[in-house]
């Protein structure tokens, strides 16, 4: 019966199963078992399409970065500067990712199952070379621009699982209670752990001027 089953799956399918999932239990908790019971088949089926619980995280990824760019924001259209550029792309990822528990996680070293990301790679590419950069600085900044925005939202959902609900022991008042003895780190915890839209926006903003003055081209 579960080889029917399989027949009809789609890797796709399965994968958006997991990423509902996720949301309920973090990606420690999400199993291919879970996964096959949400689809009412046995779990030798998932291996048709999945080899190993990494080939399905590649599988989600990509279904998250399709989500990611269904949102008009996220890919600005017409002639745009380099800079909201970069800025429109990043804060498009961080949404996405923070749509799903752990979404970074998986994000995180996934290789996508399709090719459009090419044409949104291109797009952006030919946008700072079209500004001046040489090819390897714009793969420079785009992928430093990215690499802060992955790294950012997975300290934030290392201290907030879910957006608004913060993981016990990251309490700002009792963090500086214990570090009385240290003023100035005591303080920086209400900066850390505080307001995650302000710190992600001023982060953004220093990249994107440290390329400016790194590759941007020079008068």
């Amino acid at each position: 019966m579960a080889s029917k089953k399989t027949t009809r799956l789609d890797p796709a399918q399965v994968a958006e199963t997991a990423l509902r999932l996720l949301n309920e239990r973090g990606l420690e908790g999400l199993t291919l078992r879970a996964i096959a019971q949400e689809l009412h088949v046995q779990a030798p089926a998932l291996y048709w399409h999945f080899k190993n619980k990494q080939a399905l995280l590649d599988e989600m990824a990509t279904v998250m970065y399709r989500q990611m760019v269904a949102d008009p924001a996220a890919r600005p259209a017409g002639d745009v500067s380099w800079q909201e550029r970069i800025l429109a792309v990043n804060r498009g990822l961080r949404a996405g990712l923070l749509r799903y528990r752990d979404g970074a996680k998986v994000y995180s070293g996934a290789r996508f199952t399709g090719t459009e990301h090419a044409a949104d790679m291109e797009r952006e590419l030919g946008t700072l070379v079209d500004a001046g950069f040489s090819l390897p600085d714009a793969v420079r900044a785009s992928t430093t621009a990215y690499l802060f925005t992955l790294g950012f939202v997975t300290e934030e959902q290392g201290t907030e699982p879910v957006p608004g609900e913060r993981r016990e022991g990251f309490d700002v008042a009792e963090r500086a209670e214990r570090m009385a003895a240290y003023p100035l780190a005591a303080q920086a915890g209400a900066e850390i752990f505080g307001d995650y839209d302000s710190g992600f926006e001023d982060g953004l903003r220093i990249i994107v001027a440290g390329i400016a003055a790194t590759y941007g081209p020079r008068d």
